[in-house]
């Protein structure tokens, strides 16, 4: 008779456990969602790119390999993080740099 109660002892522990799943589950899925729905949002408000400066629009063009946002009202040019440094490398290796450090050198 023991060995009948702990084998109904286990299962119920296995049920238990089951449902701990489940329950964490539907939680994981529900936090996801809202997940979803918060990322859908930044999406449409970052596609319209406003101008941290104005209300003018961002537009995009390229310079030396680089893809920088550019304000069509005040003209101020906005980089993501590692553009600049990135844009100074280019441009110092090339011939381009050598006369930007003869500028610097001779202020």
């Amino acid at each position: 008779m023991a060995n009948h109660e702990d084998k109904f002892g286990e299962t119920m522990k296995l049920v238990e456990r089951a449902k701990e799943d489940i329950y964490f589950a539907e939680r994981d899925r529900e936090l996801i969602d809202k997940l979803k729905a918060k990322l859908q949002e930044v999406k449409r408000n970052s596609s319209r790119n406003n101008c941290p400066k104005c209300p003018g629009e961002l537009g995009t063009y390229a310079f030396q390999g680089f893809i920088l946002d550019r304000c069509q009202s005040c003209n101020g040019v906005w980089m993501d993080k590692g553009e600049l440094e990135g844009v100074i490398r280019k441009v110092t290796r090339t011939s381009l740099g050598a006369l930007i450090d003869r500028l610097v050198r001779d202020i």
